[in-house]
């Protein structure tokens, strides 16, 4: 799998997703809906629906970001959640949403690398993460640390962008890599944010790849559900 990075060939692709996300924080949850046409707020829900099924009381959510899937997972599993991120200024937009929907009682913040996570084996009963796994420096360790700290029997849930097939992938494509950017860059003031987005895709394993890497790092089982026509892919990843 070739590593995008979002600004350099060079140096750390983690540090420099941290700097990127610092730089579009303030902006990030409007240009999310916008450029979604808020069809990711029913992909969340529906992991949430996913997870719900196996009435967790812990849950962390890695690469949390603003804290919207957190806010979900809170409202519909009742599940207290940690949200865990490196981009201490989405983190911070995040706990100032959390505070104001009256929710800092059920929903902890905190800065963490997801390839080094700061919790014991065996500490939740549910792990998610929603356009996080793209951005990990090593996919596999991440992915093996979400499965370490999750309970036996529990499973980890991956929300990700995918790419469309059949006869509307060249007009997604088109939008993806062409307007998307341009949308991006003029709302985020970030040159680079919004070009990194399609580059990271296009060249992100997907459908039974993913599921592949998955099993490699241990997991028993692993389901996935394709969304909007594969723009976007849930997979339930079975410690």
């Amino acid at each position: 799998m070739n590593q995008v990075k979002p600004y350099s060939s060079a140096g750390s692709k983690k540090s420099q997703v941290e700097d990127m996300f610092d730089n579009i924080a303030p902006r990030y949850d409007l240009l999310n809906h916008v450029l979604s046409l808020k069809i990711d707020v029913l992909w969340r829900r529906l992991l949430v629906h996913m997870m719900a099924a196996g009435r967790p009381q812990r849950v962390l959510d890695v690469a949390t970001g603003t804290g919207d899937l957190a806010i979900a997972i809170h409202r519909g599993t009742g599940a207290q959640v940690t949200g865990l991120d490196l981009s201490q200024q989405m983190l911070n937009v995040g706990t100032e949403k959390i505070k104001n929907a009256g929710l800092s009682t059920g929903i902890r913040m905190l800065k963490g690398d997801a390839e080094n996570l700061p919790f014991q084996d065996d500490t939740f009963d549910a792990v998610s993460v929603a356009f996080g796994v793209r951005n990990f420096e090593n996919l596999e360790i991440g992915l093996r640390e979400m499965r370490r700290v999750v309970k036996p029997g529990g499973s980890v849930f991956i929300l990700e962008f995918s790419q469309v097939e059949g006869i509307l992938r060249p007009l997604y494509q088109f939008y993806f890599k062409n307007i998307l950017p341009r949308i991006g860059r003029l709302v985020s003031r970030d040159n680079r944010a919004y070009t990194y987005l399609p580059d990271s895709v296009n060249a992100f394993p997907y459908g039974d790849a993913m599921k592949k890497i998955l099993l490699a790092q241990g997991y028993s089982k692993v389901d996935y559900k394709k969304l909007s026509l594969g723009i976007a892919t849930i997979y339930k990843a079975t410690k």
